[in-house]
């Protein structure tokens, strides 16, 4: 199938392996030939903002992504509620990567079952979605503000607790969670085959499902694998699409489409993989323009190229991170 001459956004982590990438890699001659902005804002809140959603007080990530995720959302209020390890520092404790911790589906259950027997009674009710992500329905509204994880990473967590008038509350459960898993049986059994346990969960991304809204984008089309993106897609009513490996073949048969949206795992992108073969779509033409969302930590750098930028040949290379300083 010959593809289609598309505009592209893709969005992506920098994990630790893009940001030691040097300036002759192939993300960084692409960087070198695009109009660059950093912004302090989280890879998720930008692709939020986007598509037309604001926080109040969070982005309504959780029931999106429920919804998608094989949930009924209704009209209850919703949290993603991610495992996680919390990492005992000298006097605090910081949030560990990855988040979500990967945890089995029998142990998730596990653990789950008994954050619904211990709060069960307090108006929570955890759930485990087809991908294996948690979330928290809440039997009424919180009155909090909370962190998207990709900020607290590798950080003191103190200052990124739940916020707003019920503030108190939230971080007195996040106390009881962590009472609760300390010795749980799957914990003793991860720890036991050196893995990090499960000592907590990260509450994000509340709200209630919003109303549908006209586009914000002209993009008509999501590659994506996470539930995020795809119940973005349902909301919008847009078609989606699996990013299945590899890159090329998937640009190859993205179908018919004007601007697609392609969220890629940063964590596991080789550069020649992964960003040369985009280097190679714009300069053959086969991408009309193309944008990169680089999340890193609480910051998103957004680059936008063209296939005429490729020829900017005074335009040098440097290596990634240098754009972050």
């Amino acid at each position: 199938m010959q593809m289609n001459a598309v505009k592209l956004t893709v969005d992506c982590t920098l994990g630790n392996n893009l940001l030691a990438l040097a300036g002759d890699s192939a993300l960084a001659l692409l960087l070198s030939k695009a109009n660059v902005r950093l912004l302090d804002l989280p890879l998720e809140a930008v692709v939020c903002i986007q598509h037309g959603l604001a926080a109040r007080p969070d982005y309504p990530i959780a029931p999106i992504a429920a919804q998608a995720d094989g949930l009924a959302v209704g009209d209850a209020y919703w949290l993603r509620a991610d495992p996680i390890h919390l990492l005992l520092q000298r006097d605090s404790f910081s949030l560990s990567e990855p988040v979500p911790l990967p945890v089995t589906h029998d142990h998730a259950e596990m653990l789950i079952a008994a954050l619904n027997r211990h709060f069960g009674q307090d108006g929570m009710a955890f759930f485990i979605g087809r991908s294996g992500a948690w979330y928290v329905r809440l039997s009424k509204i919180p009155e909090i503000q909370t962190t998207l994880p990709s900020v607290a990473l590798d950080r003191n967590i103190y200052q990124f607790m739940p916020q707003g008038t019920d503030a108190s509350a939230w971080v007195s459960y996040l106390n009881e969670i962590q009472m609760l898993l300390h010795d749980h049986p799957v914990n003793i059994q991860r720890e036991s085959g050196h893995q990090a346990a499960v000592n907590s969960v990260w509450f994000s991304g509340g709200g209630v499902m919003p109303q549908p809204l006209p586009p914000e984008s002209d993009i008509d089309k999501f590659v994506a694998n996470s539930p995020l993106y795809h119940g973005l897609a349902q909301w919008l009513g847009l078609p989606e699409q699996a990013a299945q490996p590899p890159l090329a073949g998937l640009l190859q048969h993205m179908g018919a489409c004007l601007h697609a949206r392609l969220e890629l795992p940063g964590r596991h992108l080789s550069d020649d993989m992964g960003f040369g073969v985009l280097h190679d779509a714009l300069r053959t033409r086969k991408i009309t323009q193309l944008t990169l969302n680089l999340g890193c930590y609480e910051k998103t750098l957004v680059a936008t190229v063209r296939p005429i930028d490729i020829y900017k040949f005074w335009r040098k290379s440097k290596p990634i991170g240098t754009y972050l300083k």
